[in-house]
């Protein structure tokens, strides 16, 4: 049996727990978050479906203080669902206790800080995994899938959007505080800046127009990821849409033989248009891309082989891609991908 915790049970927290709990041979003992009020709530709210039902902790052992865990219960691994700016100091505590870790996205704020963590992970022999939900995204997935199996032909024009009205339903507004989350530039569109390096490796440059919102930073952008060949990848990202707007995540890509198109906000999501034939949709697994990485993880601790579809060196590449986007912004110019 595998012995799970959770550190931060707000919106990300209880959608771990949702995870965990339709596993086979895993179980959440423990669960820690400073406010005990949220073991109360009914639900906590998020940019996506999932977490509205209350949950039963009857059987699960509730701290306010992540010390006092660690000493009364034996952990094989936790999910470190925390803000970002506490990413690093609990990940590191969490690894030199002996414990594997799945750390939610971004990994952190800056490029030491992930240097940090993954100095700890190596040094422990525990496994460290950030949860960059959008590699196991059953569409995403599928679509990475098509492109790199040459059906249609070579990608000519790829083009991503995450837009949302401010978070502020984070807890006491962190998400909206820029030396905590690092606006919607670290926060939100890093979703699509790591899955544009998954897809298509790292960028030769990148060139990015921003505008500064609620968080103080940059929280409305639009990057350009340069390859050395011709084709356009750009990735549109913010949440300074109006109340009211919600959430949409989508992305339109043209290859030389057909079109491929997601958007989480219509049914079908996902469809591929061919140059030659009718428009589909395809089949993609079932799960949720929360499970499926939870699922991943949960694999990797028990030492199963795994595709390598996350690694902690990909989550540092993506901040520091993304803080070249920042830089970018910042000079109006092209930053060089060292």
């Amino acid at each position: 049996m595998i012995k799970v915790g959770i550190l931060g049970f707000g919106f990300m927290g209880r959608m771990h727990f949702k995870c965990y709990k339709t596993l086979d041979n895993v179980h959440i003992v423990a669960i820690c978050d400073t406010d005990k009020s949220k073991f109360d709530k009914v639900s906590v709210i998020g940019n996506i479906p999932g977490t509205e039902q209350s949950l039963d902790l009857t059987e699960i052992k509730l701290f306010t203080d992540f010390d006092n865990m660690l000493k009364q219960v034996e952990l094989d691994c936790i999910s470190i669902t925390l803000p970002t700016y506490m990413h690093r100091d609990f990940t590191i505590k969490a690894l030199e206790a002996g414990i594997h870790v799945l750390c939610e996205k971004p990994m952190a704020l800056d490029e030491k800080q992930c240097q940090d963590m993954i100095a700890t992970a190596k040094k422990s022999g525990k496994v460290l995994q950030i949860g960059h939900c959008i590699r196991f995204w059953p569409e995403y997935a599928k679509t990475k899938q098509i492109i790199q199996s040459g059906e249609y032909g070579r990608v000519l024009v790829a083009t991503f959007r995450r837009l949302s009205s401010a978070p502020e339903w984070s807890w006491n507004n962190w998400m909206v505080e820029t030396g905590k989350s690092g606006g919607a530039l670290i926060d939100l569109h890093i979703h699509d800046t790591d899955f544009v390096q998954y897809v298509f490796g790292t960028p030769k440059m990148v060139r990015t127009a921003a505008i500064k919102g609620p968080s103080g930073d940059f929280d409305h952008l639009i990057t350009q990821y340069i390859y050395d060949d011709e084709k356009i990848i750009t990735a549109e990202g913010g949440w300074m849409m109006a109340p009211g707007f919600g959430f949409e995540m989508s992305f339109n890509i043209i290859l030389e033989k057909a079109t491929i198109t997601y958007d989480c906000t219509r049914k079908p999501t996902l469809k591929i248009y061919p140059i030659d034939g009718e428009a589909f949709t395809p089949e993609v697994e079932t799960n949720d891309g929360y499970l499926s990485e939870i699922t991943y993880f949960i694999k990797k601790v028990v030492g199963q082989k795994v595709p390598e579809i996350i690694t902690p060196t990909d989550s540092l590449n993506s901040i520091k891609l993304v803080l070249a986007e920042k830089q970018s912004a910042n000079s109006g110019k092209e930053v060089t991908i060292q």
